[in-house]
């Protein structure tokens, strides 16, 4: 089993890459194997709503900012944890932008799939930031996986993050969850037990006509 954990703070190895790096470290520890792969400083143009993607199977613009090479890696794993920093009260602009694209272009990668946010702020905007990234999953049929407390650490800098000793244990309870939610999917695709599946028809509801 391999969880894939999305770093989505362009500073790499700071704030958002502890808090992951914490889940990660726990992950391991219950014989789960993971990669955190970052969002890096590169500029992440934003989904543009063009639909090419539904004929070419990939983001068109995805082959030089990590879009497309996330998504591959995503297809062979099993659950996810999605961290980013807050920024005005809601995710960082490269976090967002990569996850609407790779959301829009193939959303299927991630169905039923276990996933789980996590946030770093200095002090506010958390809870507002938490609530953006689980939308991808529940649009998305992918299970939540939560933990003792709301996902998020506070800090400046890792030092202080790493001073925020209820934080990284809700971190570690999280990475405790996940390692129970995929061993559970597991033993239930061993007995027979698969995912829904969907009905023959899809419905689009306009509110305008």
């Amino acid at each position: 089993m391999k969880v894939l954990l999305f770093n989505g703070s362009p500073r790499g190895e700071m704030c958002t890459y502890t808090a992951l790096a914490e889940i990660a470290g726990t992950l391991n520890e219950e014989g789960v194997e993971t990669e955190i792969v970052s969002v890096g400083t590169k500029p992440i143009a934003g989904c543009i709503g063009c639909g090419a993607c539904r004929k070419a199977g990939k983001c068109v613009f995805g082959d030089n900012d990590g879009v497309n090479a996330f998504v591959e890696k995503a297809r062979t794993a099993d659950g996810f944890i999605f961290g980013a920093p807050v920024h005005y009260a809601s995710i960082g602009g490269a976090a967002s932008a990569f996850l609407d694209r790779v959301f829009y272009s193939n959303s299927s990668v991630f169905a039923f799939k276990p996933g789980a946010a996590v946030v770093s702020c200095r002090r506010g905007g958390s809870t507002a930031s938490l609530d953006q990234l689980n939308k991808y999953f529940t649009i998305n049929q992918m299970p939540v996986v939560s933990s003792k407390y709301w996902n998020m650490v506070h800090g400046n800098n890792p030092e202080q993050v790493m001073q925020d000793l209820e934080g990284m244990q809700v971190m570690r309870y999280l990475g405790r969850n996940m390692a129970w939610m995929l061993k559970c999917i597991e033993l239930g695709k061993q007995n027979g037990l698969h995912h829904p599946q969907p009905e023959e028809v899809r419905y689009s509801t306009n509110f305008i006509r």
